[in-house]
């Protein structure tokens, strides 16, 4: 095994598209040059435009696979995505930090696929909050924001609730005023991330490189705000590479 190279795991669906899920990510961490881990939550059957099926992956099997990967190798980073429930989400966090303290992990909170497949409620506010807690960020758009805490509007008191247990990055790819312009909560402060091109094509999987792009970063060394720049400029890219749903990767 590659000794100059951190490990990252991904922990997501797999697509047969490649555009998102374990094979995107797979994509990304290798153009940052780490070397990526796979974990599947699901099965899918799907195309960069219509989502079929999902068969999820039993729970422990899940967690059988981070304990042999964590056993063997010194794994600096984890990327979580879709997965069933709030119950089947802690079990993994909490499973990695045991096995694991120093891992960093980032939660791509995806509620639902582009073509309105639901994939996750949020049943109790009391376990994300415990799940936060172990999270080093998460990276919902703003229409998943609204999910994390339905009771709470506006979004502005979603971000001051949930930012005391975790950082955010807000994406603006759904953004009702400010298209592309990300931003970035920590506990004391935020940063706006600005887009350097706006005329991008939409893309099948953007979340999934995005939060990939930043788990990368991280597993480098690299500090949270500066991950998510070098990030949002790898998707940018990435946005940019074809004027189809499906992407080609490339730093």
């Amino acid at each position: 095994m590659p000794t100059n190279r951190p490990f990252v795991l991904s922990i997501a669906g797999f697509d047969p598209s490649a555009g998102a899920g374990v094979l995107a990510d797979i994509k990304t961490f290798e153009q940052h040059q780490v070397y990526g881990f796979a974990i599947n939550t699901a099965n899918t059957i799907q195309t960069e435009n219509k989502f079929v099926a999902i068969q999820w992956t039993e729970l422990s099997f899940v967690l059988q696979s981070i304990e042999t990967l964590f056993g063997t190798y010194e794994i600096k980073a984890v990327k979580i995505g879709i997965i069933p429930s709030l119950n089947y989400l802690k079990s993994i966090v909490f499973l990695i930090k045991r096995l694991s303290p120093k891992t960093k992990i980032i939660w791509d909170t995806v509620l639902k696929s582009t073509t309105e497949f639901d994939f996750l409620q949020i049943e109790n506010q009391q376990d994300l909050l415990a799940i936060l807690n172990q999270i080093e960020l998460i990276t919902p758009n703003y229409n998943e924001i609204l999910k994390l805490n339905p009771e709470e509007k506006p979004v502005e008191m979603i971000i001051e609730k949930l930012v005391k247990n975790c950082p955010i990055l807000l994406k603006g790819g759904h953004h009702p005023k400010e298209t592309g312009t990300d931003y970035l909560h920590t506990q004391n402060q935020f940063f706006r991330l600005s887009p350097k091109n706006t005329s991008i094509y939409q893309k099948h999987g953007s979340g999934c490189v995005l939060s990939a792009a930043i788990t990368a970063n991280i597993a480098l060394g690299k500090e949270l705000l500066l991950a998510c720049k070098e990030g949002k400029n790898y998707t940018e890219n990435f946005l940019l590479s074809t004027p189809t749903s499906l992407g080609n990767h490339y730093v």
